[in-house]
Parts: C-alpha cells; sequence; structure tokens
C-alpha cells in the first residue's frame, strides 16, 4: 500500500494512494482510523489489515487535485539520520567506511511536505542537497536482532536531508546538529509505502535533480549498514516507537565536493529527490 497523509477542508487525514500521483481513498470512512499516520502506526496490524480492506473501495475516493498531500508523518517523536552510509559517498570524500554507524538526528519541526518550498535559512551561505531512503517504524522495540527487524519496519519513505554545510563543516564546534536541523530541513514524502508492496528495499535506485539536472544517481545496494544492521544497533541506545523514521544516508553527488569547486543551492532552485518504487518529492528553495 502507498500511505497517505493529506489534508481537505482544513482536516488532516490518512488515505491509500492509487498509484503513483494517483487519486486517495479516504480511511476515514472508518469511524476507528486515527487522523494522523503516527497514530495509525500505533494501531498495528489491526489497523493496517483494516486500510488494505478499504483501499480496494471505489467508494471515499478523492480527486488528487482536490487534496494537500502532507507528509506522510508530520509528528514523529525521533528523526534519526545516518550519515557516511554508501561506500561510493565515502569514497568521493576519501574517507574510510564507518565501522559503526554514525548517528545523529533532525526534530520534527524539520519535517516539510512533498511539494512544499524550502526556505533558505538567513543563517547559511552553503545550503547542499542530499536525497536518502527513509525507514519508517511500524511496533516498537529495544535490543532488536538483525534477523527481527523487519517485524518493526512499517515501510519506506523519501527525504531530502537538507544541510547547512558551513554550521555542519565549521561551525558550532564542527557539530552537525544546527546543520542538519533547521526549519524545513526534512522534505518528506510522498507516501509511506509499506514494506510488502517494494521488492526489495536494498536494491532501489536513488537520484537527486537540481533544476533538472542530475546529480546523485546511486542505488541502496550501496548502503554501508542496511535495515537490519540500523534498527539492532539504534535500539541498542533508544526504543524505537511507531512513526519514528530513520534517514539512511546519501550517495555521492552532493554540492560540497563538487568538482572543481562545490556548487551550493540558492534561492529559485529546485530539488527533485526520487527513489525507485516510492515516488518523487519537489521543493523549491526560496
Amino acid at each position: 500500500m502507498r500511505l497517505v497523509q493529506f489534508e481537505k477542508n482544513g482536516e488532516r487525514k490518512i488515505g491509500v494512494e492509487q498509484g503513483v500521483n494517483g487519486d486517495v481513498v479516504d480511511l476515514s470512512v472508518d469511524p476507528e482510523m486515527p487522523s494522523n499516520m503516527v497514530g495509525f502506526l500505533k494501531g498495528g496490524e489491526a489497523l493496517m489489515k483494516r486500510a488494505k480492506e478499504l483501499s480496494v473501495s471505489t467508494e471515499n475516493v478523492l480527486t488528487r487535485n482536490s487534496i494537500k498531500i502532507l507528509a506522510p508523518i508530520t509528528d514523529p517523536e525521533k528523526v534519526l539520520c545516518i550519515g557516511m552510509n554508501y561506500v561510493d559517498h565515502c569514497e568521493e570524500q576519501n574517507q574510510p567506511v564507518p565501522k559503526e554507524p554514525l548517528v545523529f538526528n533532525k526534530f520534527a519541526s524539520c519535517i516539510i511536505g512533498p511539494k512544499d518550498d524550502i526556505r533558505y535559512p538567513d543563517e547559511t551561505e552553503e545550503l547542499d542537497w542530499e536525497v536518502e531512503m527513509v525507514i519508517v517504524i511500524g511496533k516498537a522495540g529495544k535490543n532488536i536482532k538483525e534477523s527481527d527487524a523487519m517485524d518493526h519496519v512499517a515501510g519506506y519513505t523519501v527525504a531530502h536531508d537538507v544541510s547547512a554545510r558551513d554550521w555542519q563543516m565549521r561551525r558550532n564546534g564542527k557539530q552537525w546538529l544546527l546543520g542538519k536541523a533547521m526549519d524545513d530541513f526534512c522534505p518528506l514524502g510522498p507516501a509511506l509505502v509499506t514494506k510488502d508492496a517494494i521488492s526489495d528495499p536494498h536494491n532501489l535506485g536513488l537520484r537527486c535533480r537540481v533544476n533538472g539536472k542530475t546529480v546523485q544517481d546511486s542505488n541502496t545496494k550501496n548502503l554501508v549498514f542496511n535495515t537490519h544492521k540500523l534498527l539492532a544497533y539504534v535500539s541498542r541506545f533508544m526504543t524505537l516507537k511507531p512513526g519514528d523514521i530513520i534517514l539512511t544516508g546519501t550517495p555521492p553527488g552532493v554540492g560540497i565536493f563538487q568538482k572543481p569547486e562545490p556548487v551550493f543551492l540558492k534561492r529559485g532552485d529546485v530539488v527533485e529527490c526520487e527513489v525507485d518504487e516510492i515516488g518523487t518529492i519537489t521543493n523549491k528553495i526560496i
């Protein structure tokens, strides 16, 4: 299923998208259905089953142009991110492949929708792009075994890990937080694609385009740490909850490492981040 959050007449609801960029089945026909994705995921298999039943209905179908698609998750407890998690991204930096995941975080306040504008912060002069596949947690877990990891995954979505390189790499003691967690720094969407609807999350093409030019083009098979390893590692330190999201890292081609000199985003640029079988988010810098 392609689960979405949407807004109609000022109300937030959840639905099932009928194919990429398709119309949406409104799940609120069931009075027991939560109005937000985190609440839905907390409902576990029972609500997932009910959503599947409703998704085949020809009633309560809303046309795409009659609603606004929101980020599939807008209020997660945790927004976790993994750095240096593509072999080819490590190579472009002449850095060794990490022996354990490099974990940092964003906040729910960073999240915007799949077509929302990104407001260029006055605080930075080095705004950069990063396409990422995102793991969405569906079942709580602590000290999860690699062999059990997929039991805790609801599905996957797409994120743009917007980054202020000056703050990430030189300022604030070179801690990454401020350079990664400003407002609008996590466009997300367009849908939460359930794990059963994806052929293999670790063999998906992903790419980023800036003003129509492809700047990143790789495959999730190049991940250093896959879903199983990430959930096992992160859950050693914290309990993962339904609705938590994990941005799994970006491949090579980011602006800071362009040759012969870095290239950064400017106001008016349009960034498209795409992952096969999941979809594309398109955000303009304003």
